[in-house]
């Protein structure tokens, strides 16, 4: 007998001063706390006010010039900083030339982060040629000198400073590409970019939710570098006289105080001071986003997986495996998941194919929690993998089908992407890594929930809510609040299950759901677990390598080894005469641990 609904012991909570962290302040907030970065935001913001209110503060108009005071020094006859040898204030064109030089570094930050994020997301996140091709272009790039580029282009344009801006932004986004693409590539792999595909979402929106967060802070970082380079390249070309002499820019505005440097030396300090002051500024900030950044627990990122290796060749390979026969089935009253024939193999390093999963036939049925164990290696988690749809990209699948109601999800991605989140969905084993580090509980669930079904926000926030408290979660409005790792593993757990569910599925993988949790939260996960499928009448396939879960929980089990099914039974059956060698083996080896635990 299961224990009645409103039994299942809660998941309790530390009290509020246990959370630390649980209100953070803002980026921005830390940097006014910090003397670097308050110092440098400072300059900045008089900048950016500088170039907004240069109309009202600038003691003469643009083209205003006094021919009688060419080259007067400082604080002569009403030129607070002297003026030019064209006979312009110094003054006034600094804060009229401000405007000029944030368009020309809006420019080139635009530029640069929108070609190198974006090309740095798809070659990533896809790999393949693409990311070839991409690589191609970033090294050539990068090999041009950028200076010497931009000279020959004034033969061509004139001085057009947005165009030059523009050329050099696209000079400088092989730098952001590449940040981008590292971080891109070891993203990818993590386990909540999975569980993302698991409730449904598109790559569009894995990529603009849980990947672009990723690479944000770093990019912020380096738009810093950039935009100091900007301010640098734009003085650097008006210096050289290749600036629109028509325009203001604290560019132009060094160029023709040098050209009366010998009589009014002082003419050249103040906008050397301006660009100099600015692009330190920049640098700075960038120093001290970084450390702000890193010392927050907001994103993580861990190592790539491999990369993969020798496709062409292993799939020559495939035309010698010999076929595996078997026969399709269709569905029936009770089968809703049938898997038949599922091979898969991977590439070697020599170029050929290493099958790991041989022709595996398996029925799940409505409301059956079908037990899978088997030593690690022996290919059960590829079954649930596959099952999913969630292969990683080197996978070769050599034959078989996954049967949802008799329509084969593996023939279609279309089928797999409707089916995936909706009517199939998965529990995996460590719930912390499955969960984004960049977002609170609440609007990860909320987002998978409404991702599955159409349903407004409000509408799936109440939904949400109900099943935290049904998993055994009080005061879930303040759970959906909290960040993953401010809560414990096991109520990490619920709240993976409770996203498993939301959306009503008919079908639900577990992969080794309570491996990360110790003994006590066990048994209340897989009570709870109990519970939903008698409830909801869900097929369930348990990944486990623990024969007492399958033992508490399951109604049948296929015990698995080197890539085969060995054996398949009801787990009484299983338990009181198992008629494989392995199988047998299995159960003394686990018998043998609980009488040492003894």
């Amino acid at each position: 007998m299961t224990a009645p609904l409103d039994a299942v012991v809660p998941a309790t909570l530390p009290a509020p001063d246990d959370f630390r962290g649980a209100r953070r302040r803002p980026v921005v907030v830390e940097l006014l706390r910090d003397a670097q970065g308050a110092l440098c935001l400072a300059w900045l913001a008089i900048v950016v006010l500088t170039a907004a209110s240069a109309p009202w503060i600038a003691p003469f108009d643009l083209p205003e010039t006094d021919i009688f005071a060419t080259n007067a020094p400082p604080f002569t006859a009403g030129h607070v900083l002297g003026v030019d040898s064209a006979g312009y204030d110094i003054l006034s064109r600094l804060i009229w030339g401000t405007r000029q030089t944030l368009v020309a570094v809006v420019i080139v930050v635009v530029v640069a982060v929108t070609l190198g994020v974006v090309a740095g997301l798809v070659a990533g996140f896809y790999r393949g040629k693409f990311e070839t091709i991409a690589n191609f272009v970033a090294d050539a790039l990068m090999s041009l000198p950028a200076p010497v580029l931009l000279i020959a282009l004034f033969a061509l344009t004139g001085p057009n400073l947005p165009v030059a801006m523009a050329v050099f932004g696209c000079l400088v986004a092989p730098h952001t590409y590449r940040l981008s693409r590292s971080i891109v590539v070891g993203v990818r792999g993590e386990l909540y970019v999975d569980a993302a595909r698991v409730v449904g979402l598109s790559d569009l929106r894995i990529v603009g939710k849980h990947v672009l967060w990723a690479v944000r802070a770093p990019v912020i970082i380096q738009t810093s570098s950039i935009a100091a380079a900007g301010i640098g390249i734009e003085a650097g070309l008006s210096f050289i006289g290749l600036g629109d002499p028509a325009g203001a820019s604290w560019g132009m505005t060094l160029q023709r105080s040098f050209d009366g440097i010998y009589n009014n030396r002082w003419g050249v300090v103040w906008p050397s001071l301006v660009i100099s002051l600015s692009i330190l500024a920049l640098l700075l900030l960038g120093n001290a986003l970084g450390d702000i950044l890193q010392s927050s627990a907001r994103s993580k990122v861990l190592p790539a997986r491999r990369r993969r290796r020798a496709i062409e060749s292993a799939l020559r390979e495939l035309e010698e495996l010999p076929p595996t026969d078997s026969a399709l089935v269709g569905s029936s009253d009770d089968v809703l998941l049938s898997i038949r024939g599922l091979r898969i193999a991977y590439p070697t390093a020599d170029g050929g194919v290493n099958e790991v999963v041989h022709g595996i036939d398996l029925d799940l049925r409505r409301g059956e929690i079908h037990g899978l164990v088997g030593e690690s290696g022996s290919g059960k988690s590829q079954i649930a993998f596959s099952t999913l749809g969630i292969l990683p990209r080197e996978a070769l699948v050599l034959g078989g089908s996954v049967l949802l109601d008799g329509e084969d999800l593996m023939a279609s991605h279309a089928r797999m992407q409707a089916a995936r989140g909706r009517r199939i969905g998965y529990i995996p084993q460590e719930p912390m890594s499955n969960l984004d580090p960049s977002f609170t509980i609440g609007s990860q669930l909320i987002r998978g929930l409404r991702s599955a079904r159409s349903l407004s926000v409000r509408d799936a926030r109440q939904r949400v809510i109900e099943l935290l408290v049904r998993v055994g979660i009080i005061d879930p409005e303040r759970v959906m609040r909290l960040y993953p790792h401010e809560i414990s593993g096991g109520m990490a757990q619920r709240v993976l299950i409770c996203g498993a569910v939301a959306s009503d599925p008919d079908v639900i993988v577990a992969d080794e759901p309570t491996t990360a949790l110790d003994v006590t939260v066990q048994a209340e996960v897989l009570e709870l677990l109990r519970e939903l499928s008698e409830e909801r009448g869900l097929a369930m396939l348990l990944v486990t390598h623990n024969l007492g879960v399958v033992a508490d929980l399951c109604h049948t089990v296929s015990v698995m080894k080197d890539g085969h099914i060995v054996e398949c039974a009801e787990v009484d059956d299983l338990f009181d005469a198992p008629r494989h060698a392995y199988t047998q083996d299995l159960l003394a080896s686990s018998r043998s641990v609980e009488l040492m635990e003894i």
